[in-house]
Parts: C-alpha cells; structure tokens; sequence
C-alpha cells in the first residue's frame, strides 16, 4: 500500500512539475534593450509631470549613464560622494596643470562621464493578452539609490535599497498591449548613511546612475508564495522551511503546498517529494514545515556540498500556481570559546575585504563569470572568506561562494561615521533594519552566507545599545549565520564575534612606531593577551595595508568607464623628477617588502593560540581614499609580478608550518634556535608527519637539515613540531640564510631568512686612508680638493626641506599617506643593486629585508631633487608616489681631484650590538679603499653642504691612530 501511494506522488509530483515548468516557465518579459532617457538635473521632472512626456536621448540597459556616455564631464565643480582628507591637489601649485583643462584627480579613478541627480528612464512593452488577471512585477535587479515608477501616468511607489532588487506590482497598472513604464532613478546622496560607505562613494565602485542586472517583468498568480527560507537542522537530518504566501484580500485558498530538494552534486539521488495542506484567508500567511535530509552532505570550504528546494503552491484542481526554487546547504556556523566552527570543526578564516571596485563597470557586475574570477583568484592565494565592506553584492556573487566554498561575511551598506551616526533614533536607525531585513530574505538561504554585521565602524554616542539590539533582534530571527555588531568596533557582549584591529602589526597612527618598525626583527611576537581576553571569537580587522610602489603597467587596462588620471598623474611626476625608468624597479623592490610585511601579519595570527582568523585590507588594491595601492593584486584581480599564489600560500593556507625565531639577524658566535609549529586547519587531523627543515645559503644549496616527527597533527593552530638548534660558528662570511620547512609527502612549506655576520669585525680596521667625516668643513673640502676618499655621515643632520621632514620606516607605506594625513612611513623599502661592489661584504638583495631593519630605522633620507638628474643613490628609499623625490641614503660622486661618499645612515653608535650597521660600515669602506671606488658625478661642495646642518666634526686616519 505504501509503494502503491509512493508512486502516485510521484507521479502526481511529476506531472506538477511538468505544468510548473510550461505554466510559469513562460511568464517572462525581459526588459533589457533601447530606452528614452532625459537627465534631471535640477530635479523639475516630478513637478512638470515628465512621465507623461516624450524623451528624446537613448540609453541601453542594463547597464549605466557613463557605459552610455551620458552625464557631464569631471571638473573641479564636480559634486562627488566622498570624503577627500588631503586637499592639496585644489591648492597645491604642482597639481595645477591637472586642475586645468580636461582634470585629472589623483584621489580615485575618474570617470568618462559623472552624473549625480535624477534620472527618467522610459519605454513601450507589449504585454500579452493572458496576462490580464495575473500578478505582474516589475523587477530591477541592482539599482542606485532611488526609484519610482509610473505605468501609462499611473504612480506605483518608490524603492530605496542599495542591496536588494526593486521590485514593483504593476498588476493594476499594465493592461493587455502596448504599455508604458517609466522608471525615475535618483543617485543623489540624500539619506546619510555616511559619504564613504562603500555602497555609495566614487571611493571605487562610484556614485552610479542606471539599472542593471536583470529588468523583467514577471508575471503570476495573485495568489502565490512570497518567499521561501530554508533553515538546516543538522542534529535532525533535516531542514526546516518557512513560507510566505499572499493572496488577493477577500479570499480563501485551499490547496497544499508541494516541496522536494536534490541535491546538486553530480549523480545524486533526487529526495522524495513532501505534501503539505494549507488553507488561509488573510492577505498574507506564514506556513512552516520540516523536510527530511537523510545522509546530508555537508557544506563547508572542503567539500561545498549544494542543495535545492523547490517549493509549489497547488490549489485544488491541481494547478500549480505559484512555485520557487531556492539554494541551500547542510551546514551550521557557531562558535567554542574564541573559535568559529562550521559543522562543529574549528575554522580559521582567510579573508579579503571587498570594497565594491569594479574599475570597468563602475557597479558590481552580476554575472558569475565575474565572481567566479575574484574567488577563484582569492582561493589560489589561500583565502576561504570575503568581507563586503558597507555594502551588499548581488545574487551572482552568492551563487559562486555556495559552488567553489568560500565564506561571506556581508554588512549593510553603511559606514555610518565621518558627520553620520547611528542610535540616534532617526530614518538612518530605521534604513539599517530595513536593508539588514531585505539582505536576509533576498540572499539568507545561501551557505556561503554565514556572517554579518550592521556595517563598517560606526559613530554615534548611542551605538552601543543601538547595535546590541541590533545583533539580539537578528540572532533571534535567524540563525543561520553568526551577527557581530560593526566592522571595527563595538566589542559588545551580545556579539557572537568580534571584529577588531588590535590585533595587527600597524596601527592607524602608529607610525614608525609598530613592532615591524620599532622592534629588532624576530617572529615570535603572537596576540595571545588580546585573545585570553576576548569573550568571544576574534577576527582581527584590516590587516596589513601595506602599499606599493603604482604599476604603470596596468594603466592599459582600463578600458571602461573608469580612467586612471591618479596613475597619469604619479607617472608624469616621476619622469619629471627623472626616475622614470625607475617605475618597474619601485614596483618590484616595494612588492617585495609588501609580501614580507603581509607574512608578518599573516603569520602572527597563524601563531596566536584561539584566534578565529583575520581580514586583509587587502589581497587586490583599493583604487580610492587618496589611492591606497595594498594589494599583491591590481584591482582588476590580477598579479603585478612580484608575488606568486604558490608563494603566499606557504604562509596563508589551511595548513601552514611556522617558526617563532627570537630574531633574524646573529653573528657567527650565537646559536639559531627555532620553535616549529603547525596551523592546521583543514578538513581533518592527520597522523605520522614528517617535518624536514633545510639551512640553505643564498645560491640554494643546503648547507644544514634534519627532520623532525609529529604523531598527531589536529585541527588547532600553535601545535609544537620540535625545535632546530644550529650553531652558527661555521659559518665564516657575512651572508643571508634561509631556514626552510616542509611538510613531508605534500606541498606544504615556508621559509624565513635570517642574516649571519662575523662577530668582533671592526669596521673602523677597514678604514685605510679614508677620511671619515660628520660635515663639510673647510678641511675636509680642503682634502677632498686634493684628491682625498670621504665618508661623510651626517646622520642627525640632514635639514629640513631637504630630507629631515621623510619620515623613513623600515615597512611600507601604510593605506597612502595622503587619507592618512602623512602618516609615516613616507616610503615604500629600499632599491639598490646587490651587485655593486659597495655591497661585495653586505649582502642584500634589490630590495629591503630584515637586514635593513635597524639601519633604516637609525637613518635620515637626503632629498637629491636639486642634483643632477642621472645621480642615482647607491641605497635609494622609494618616495610616496605623491611625492616622488628623489632620496637617498648612499650617494657618491668626485668633488675636486677627491671622491666622496656620503651615507645618512647611523654607522656610529652602539656598533657593538647593531651588527648589520657594523657590517654595512666594513662594507662601505672596503669598496672605498677599493679601486673600484671611482663615482662618475662631479659634485660641488657647496651642493653638498645645503643639505646638511654644520658642524665641526672630523676623524681622520692621524686622530685615530
């Protein structure tokens, strides 16, 4: 009898099915193609009634005003949506060319075409007679910021979402034939849900005006399901659903509602379908119902296991009026103790935050295609998670995450500070519910969906209570994802996570005051005392925001509505400043730096004992805020040469071998010692590994090894491998070392280098007959005259105006220093040739590394604007790019029959325990008493003297003996 009854619902099922796909399959009017347009600029179109005229412009949709064409061009007039901390470029006699004309900006991308106000879309649609009684929508997928919409002269309401679609019913308002719509949308930046919010700024993705995404209109039953939300019960083995169903007023429905779920995995076994009789005679109704899930396969990063609910509203003749197919997965995220869990296994997240750049566009594109390059590119460089930075991406971007296994985290399309608040009690309280309801109801079924947060860093005297309401209303409501309050701040006990950026190696305004500046170099530093404090998981915020040197490269690859007149702008000021065949070398050798400070803050999280994970900022650059150039990628997603994928997973993966080295840089007589440890993460423990360690010297050769076992390797962070221990007395000469590990029987390796250099060198025994000096005075002028070899050190002296006022650090710039109002860094590392033979006892690469650490951070830059354009420094700190000074921290060149050398690094004091500044000194003046020693730059001493504050200091070969 059971089997008997099976298969007539199956059978019933299917002939269902069959109708559904022929009945509603057909309801569809896409809207894509040719409309009227007419700009509004002064906003008189609702006054004047323009939905009743003609429009004679043409646009094509979707798409934008500046894809076509319209809108003014940029001047300095132009009312952008976005705060511009430095206001040099209005004032600045430098920028005044690119104020003039046809402008260039420097602050972000500028686009072909900028349009801020209303605009009035129209066009004519001939809509099927069998439509008559139906419930038509209009449907406008991703719209900027506002819109209303008249049918035939007919008002049918207003939208203002910024992460959902807009739709409207048109039922009442479209008839059989030709119709007309016309769709105002105003981009104007009206409600203040802060001028930076991502969501919004010409910041990247720009304050756009169009419709995109898919315009159709959709037609139904009046009677039909609303929405569909399926919510896993893993304990259950099964999901529970809940339906929204409408109907007109004045009616009953009886009928049933019909689901089944497959699973999208290749050759799954489709799921029995489920009945369910419904009968409601209000408007709206909610029906629950729970469904079976036998065997559920899991989704997490590992193994994005993908179902589908298909949900019908039937009535009682059979017909199938309504039906919805909705996406979903067997997982649920939760915490223990300060870790996040997904199906109970610990995870530690990866991420990048997303900031809405799409430098073709101008708007986040809603196509997979597009989304599935970004995660794809993001899971290659070891990342499992995305952050969406006060804004909400689009349906594509979802679909994408629940296929190839990557966490979002999303927030509302605010960051509610710089003049705006929240808790206030206003329209700006009332819009974060209103958008954090719709975030849920349009994408909350997707796995991939598993946090959020009311947006980035808010202000407001009253936030806290306002967002502890916030997280309680929404842990309530819906639990299938994890709610912290802001991006930022605040840490509030009814947050299930936290967000915050102590836990980073720079600060903002830290300075050259942060461990990776201040501090001798050594990886043994971790968050520990931030963690044992923390109440609940922690995700350290914004990492890194380490920039680079701009890739003139990618210029050519704007080919949208975006234009890159900041790089324009930094790539004429470097050719005038005369190192314009330096732009290749500044990219490379700051990358470099990049990647080692990334590791640095990688890494420190890796080592912290319960930490939940941390958010880059960022794997690709941020094209606004001044141009904050942080990524090893460009923001098109795309590598800029320096780094590898292959090269950053070896310290930002599922899996990673670290060491905690107390420091980098020994001399000959110490002893290394390295704590190995493993970050695991992945989709379970393993057993029996082999550790091999490897010492290798520069040219790659393996000068020390061994292994070392590890019985149980579990799903944790800070799980002790065993320690090397390696005397470093045989090693005779200065030299750069690598210690290398690896996972044995995978792919699993890193590596860090550290610096051996002879103790008890005395660099002064090396001085010969060069003339070590602190300044200028007459009788070093007077002995250079006469054929005399000078160091001049001047460190401590270098004048303002010609040096003193660069803030040099041993790391790169951080984020850029015009958002930051100068914030040191003002550099971006160090260039110089390591086969020159001032570097034959030093070694080093083109680029700085730890080596360098101590010398820069006991050093001034000379500013060598005023010399000869062809004098190229010996150790060349590479300016900010809004500067682009030419700096220096070696040069050289032949005053009178002399030859001269001049270094404002400190190679005078506590020499005893700075090793690398002794070695730097024994360096330099071995290759002065070289007669390779011979500089191609006559130089006056007068020129010399300007840079530098006078005073009488003078060692001579005599005074020493």
């Amino acid at each position: 009898m059971q089997k008997k009854w099976l298969g007539i619902c199956l059978f019933a099922l299917a002939i269902g099915f069959a109708f559904s796909n022929r009945a509603i399959g057909q309801n569809k009017l896409s809207l894509a193609g040719e409309w009227q347009l007419r700009l509004d600029p002064d906003d008189l179109g609702l006054r004047q009634h323009w939905w009743q005229r003609e429009y004679t412009d043409r646009v094509t949709l979707p798409g934008s005003l500046a894809e076509n064409g319209k809108g003014s061009d940029v001047t300095l007039q132009t009312p952008w949506t976005g705060d511009i901390f430095d206001s040099t470029y209005f004032v600045s006699e430098r920028y005044l060319k690119y104020r003039q004309g046809d402008v260039k900006i420097p602050f972000w991308l500028k686009p072909v075409k900028y349009y801020a106000g209303p605009a009035w879309y129209k066009r004519q649609i001939d809509v099927p007679a069998d439509w008559a009684k139906k419930q038509i929508t209009l449907n406008l997928e991703r719209c900027h910021l506002e819109t209303m919409v008249y049918v035939n002269g007919q008002f049918c309401g207003t939208r203002n979402s910024l992460v959902a679609p807009h739709q409207f019913d048109l039922s009442k308002a479209l008839r059989p034939g030709r119709n007309t719509i016309v769709v105002r949308v105003d981009n104007r930046y009206k409600m203040h849900i802060g001028p930076n919010s991502h969501s919004v700024a010409d910041h990247t993705q720009t304050n756009w005006n169009g419709l995109v995404g898919d315009l159709s209109l959709i037609a139904g039953s009046p009677t039909y399901l609303d929405d569909v939300q399926v919510y896993p019960k893993l304990a259950d083995k099964a999901i529970a659903v809940t339906l929204d169903l409408h109907q007109p007023r004045r009616q009953t429905f009886r009928g049933k509602i019909i689901l089944q779920a497959k699973s999208l995995q290749p050759n799954a076994t489709a799921l029995p379908g489920q009945e369910q009789p419904v009968t409601f005679s209000t408007e709206e109704t909610t029906v629950t119902a729970a469904y079976a899930i036998p065997n559920p396969q899991l989704w997490d990063e590992f193994t994005p296991n993908r179902y589908e609910l298909r949900a019908q509203l039937v009535n009682e003749q059979g017909e199938v009026l309504s039906e919805k197919t909705v996406p979903f997965g067997m997982r649920e995220m939760g915490t223990r103790g300060t870790r996040l869990t997904i199906n109970g296994r610990p995870i530690f997240l990866r991420g990048d935050v997303d900031c809405a750049a799409f430098p073709l566009t101008g708007y986040p594109p809603t196509t997979e295609l597009y989304w599935e390059k970004i995660m794809k590119t993001a899971k290659a460089y070891g990342l499992n998670h995305l952050r969406f930075h006060s804004w909400c991406p689009p349906e594509a971007a979802f679909d994408v995450a629940d296929r190839l296994g990557m966490y979002l985290y999303v927030e509302s399309p605010l960051w509610a500070n710089q003049g705006s608040a929240v808790g206030t009690g206003g329209v700006i309280d009332d819009f974060i519910y209103r958008e954090s309801e719709r975030i849920l109801k349009a994408y909350g079924n997707h796995p991939s969906f598993c946090m959020m947060s009311y947006g980035n860093e808010p202000g407001g005297a009253f936030q806290s209570d306002f967002l502890g309401r916030w997280v309680e209303h929404f842990k309530q409501k819906d639990g299938r994802r994890l709610y912290t309050s802001g991006a930022g701040w605040p840490m509030l006990p009814e947050n299930q996570f936290h967000i915050h950026s102590d836990a980073r190696i720079q600060q903002w305004g830290q300075g050259v005051n942060s461990i990776i500046n201040a501090k001798p170099p050594q990886t043994g530093y971790d968050w520990r005392e931030i963690i044992q404090k923390a109440s609940a998981p922690y995700i350290s915020h914004e990492i890194g925001q380490w920039c680079v040197y701009p890739n003139f490269g990618e210029m050519a690859k704007y080919k949208g509505v975006l234009k890159p007149t900041n790089f324009e702008i930094f790539k004429e000021t470097l050719e005038e400043a005369g190192m314009g065949d330096q732009a290749e070398a500044f990219l490379h050798a700051s990358g470099r730096l990049q990647t080692l400070c990334y590791k640095a803050d990688i890494e420190a999280a890796l080592r912290t004992p319960g930490f939940a994970g941390f958010q880059l900022l960022g794997l690709h650059d941020f094209p606004g805020q001044g141009t904050a150039l942080v990524g090893a990628l460009d923001v098109f997603w795309e590598s800029k040469g320096y780094t590898t994928p292959e090269e950053y997973r070896t310290f930002c993966n599922n899996m990673v071998l670290l060491a905690r080295l107390d420091k980098l840089v020994y001399e000959n007589n110490e002893t290394l010692q390295a704590a190995l440890e493993i970050a695991h993460f992945g989709p379970q423990e393993l057993t029996n590994q082999t550790v091999i360690w490897q010492v290798l010297d520069a040219s790659g050769k393996v000068k020390r090894s061994g292994t070392l076992q590890k019985d149980r390797v579990a799903i944790d962070n800070g799980q002790t491998v065993g320690t090397v221990q390696l005397p470093l007395s045989g090693f005779k000469k200065p030299e750069m070392l690598t210690l290398k590990v690896a996972l044995k029987g995978t792919d699993i390796t890193n590596a860090w280098n550290f610096w051996v250099y002879p103790a008890g060198v005395n660099p002064d025994g090396a001085r010969g007959k060069v003339i070590v000096a602190h300044s200028l005075t007459d009788d070093v002028v007077n002995q250079l005259q006469n054929g005399a070899n000078v160091l001049l050190l001047p460190y401590g002296h270098v004048r303002k105006g010609k040096g003193a006022e660069v803030e040099i650090g041993f790391s790169s710039v951080f984020w850029n220093t015009s958002w930051t109002k100068g914030q040191a860094p003002h550099t971006l590392g160090l260039l110089c040739d390591p086969a020159h033979p001032l570097f034959a006892a030093f070694p080093t690469e083109a680029s700085s590394n730890y080596q360098w650490q101590d010398l820069v951070s006991h050093s001034q830059t000379v500013i060598l604007n005023d010399f000869p354009k062809t004098l190229r420094p010996l150790i060349q700190p590479i300016d900010t790019w809004f500067e682009n000074r030419r700096l220096s921290l070696a040069f050289e060149g032949s005053v009178g029959k002399g030859n001269l050398l001049v270094c404002s690094i400190d190679l005078d004091n506590n020499l005893a325990q700075r090793p690398a500044a002794r070695q730097l000194k024994y360096s330099l003046l071995n290759y002065m008493n070289s007669s390779r020693f011979k500089p191609g730059h006559e130089l006056s001493a007068d020129q010399i003297s300007q840079l530098f504050q006078q005073e009488t200091t003078l060692i001579s070969p005599a005074q020493k003996k």
